[in-house]
């Protein structure tokens, strides 16, 4: 479903740009990324980087919903709207192998960019292709991960303590299990607190883009599902369906069918934190990306909210690994000053900036630093989160592995449709046929 292009030559080195405009002219350069509060940090931070290297940036965000289509639509006809594209994790594998992004390693090791200096995780997410090789097409820009908020002025309240260990033996505190999280859930469903009804939580359930994968990953890594056999690269069966990936997919059914608010049946990012912000759910599922708008939001901000990584289950501890990387647009007329903005975002102190003012840095000496943990309420939960990442395909055919996904998914969960062995034995015979007509199998 991809249209191919013909992969760009990327004759002579990259090496050596500083900060400044390297040519007569300073460049005006279109950086393109997802329309969401942290791309509104971005603006803020790259005025510096205007100051210093005399170019200019103009911006182009398009809603997430929309963001991949129309990006990826962008990069395989060719076109020039972008020079410098933050694009999703997924997309990293035919991005290479069509010639999209500037491969950037030369650049790299002439500007002493190392990848060590990175999280291990957004260097393998963001930037590898093919993974675990080092050879680097992006630069991780913006650490992300699947984890959650929670009432945390809720929990406190004493007659909700009492009524909730009564009933469970145990204190109403941050669920130690995915089994855990489910009760919790489940005590809030229907609930009437300060004379409002409220529900359990908000997960995703959407079913156009990419919102149900995920949500239900969180729960399918924690119950034993694999991509593939370890040993054996697309060898599926068996992996992706076994019995412990179906209890996987049969927790995640059973938590929406119990503990999810009216009409919460095709839900991502922006619903989920709308039910929380507006008091209608005691948890919430989101990418970290949002604990800086709780914090401050003057409902549920402050010390009203807590946050917690995705719970382990039987079978594992992992959590959905969200996060971009930031990559140069081989087809770019300003190469040299495309590069030069990815040589100021590089920088430690670009880096500590970009964390204060609301991005998530995944550089080490940032998130290592003494003071990370405690510089922000959710800071130690991602690093905590950040250290359990699991993440979907980055094939070159990820749309059609992800559309498969989110058909059998949504099917089941939401619909209600056959059994969760039946979803996985469905996805396993797409994906298999997806890797057949790719020459994998």
């Amino acid at each position: 479903m991809r249209a191919n292009i013909a992969t760009l030559a990327l004759a002579g080195t990259v090496a050596g740009f500083g900060l400044g405009t390297g040519s007569a002219k300073a460049d005006n350069l279109t950086l393109c990324w997802a329309a969401w509060d942290p791309a509104n940090a971005l603006v803020e931070l790259s005025k510096d980087f205007e100051k210093e290297s005399g170019h200019t940036m103009q911006f182009e965000f398009v809603p997430w919903p929309n963001f991949a289509d129309r990006m990826l639509n962008e990069l395989n006809s060719g076109g020039q709207l972008c020079d410098l594209m933050i694009g999703d994790s997924q997309w990293i594998g035919g991005a290479a192998e069509n010639g999209h992004y500037l491969k950037l390693n030369e650049f790299f090791d002439a500007n002493g960019i190392k990848m060590e200096d990175f999280i291990p995780a957004t260097v393998v997410g963001y930037a590898e292709w093919p993974k675990n090789t080092p050879n680097y097409w992006a630069l991780p820009a913006f650490g992300d991960v699947v984890g959650w908020t929670y009432r945390k002025d809720w929990f406190a309240r004493p007659e909700l303590q009492e009524e909730f260990k009564k009933a469970y033996g145990r204190d109403l505190a941050v669920p130690k299990s995915l089994e855990e999280l489910k009760d919790i859930a489940q005590f809030f469903q229907g609930r009437e607190i300060d004379g409002k009804k409220v529900y359990g939580a908000s997960i995703y359930t959407e079913r156009g883009s990419e919102g149900i994968t995920m949500g239900v990953t969180n729960a399918l890594y924690n119950y034993g599902f694999e991509y593939q056999n370890p040993s054996k690269p697309y060898d599926l069966e068996g992996f992706v369906n076994s019995p412990d990936a179906a209890k996987g997919l049969e927790f995640y059914k059973a938590l929406y069918d119990c503990c999810t608010p009216p009409g919460a049946s095709d839900w991502y990012m922006s619903e989920t934190i709308d039910a929380y912000k507006s008091g209608q759910v005691a948890l919430q599922m989101n990418f970290a990306f949002i604990w800086p708008g709780v914090h401050a939001d003057p409902n549920v901000g402050g010390d009203k909210s807590g946050y917690f990584p995705n719970p382990p289950g039987p079978k594992g501890h992992f959590a959905q690994l969200g996060g971009q990387g930031i990559s140069v647009v081989a087809n770019t007329d300003s190469k040299d000053a495309a590069l030069a903005y990815i040589k100021w975002f590089a920088q430690p102190e670009v880096q500590k900036k970009w964390w204060s003012v609301g991005g998530y840095s995944a550089l080490r000496s940032v998130v290592e630093d003494p003071g990370f943990a405690t510089s922000q309420p959710y800071a130690q939960t991602f690093l905590d989160s950040m250290a359990i990442v699991k993440d979907f395909w980055a094939e070159p055919s990820y749309a059609s592995l992800l559309q498969a996904m989110q058909k059998h998914v949504h099917n089941y969960v939401v619909a209600g449709n056959g059994t969760a062995q039946e979803a996985l034995d469905g996805l396993v015979k797409d994906w298999t046929e997806v890797f057949e007509d790719e020459g994998k199998l």
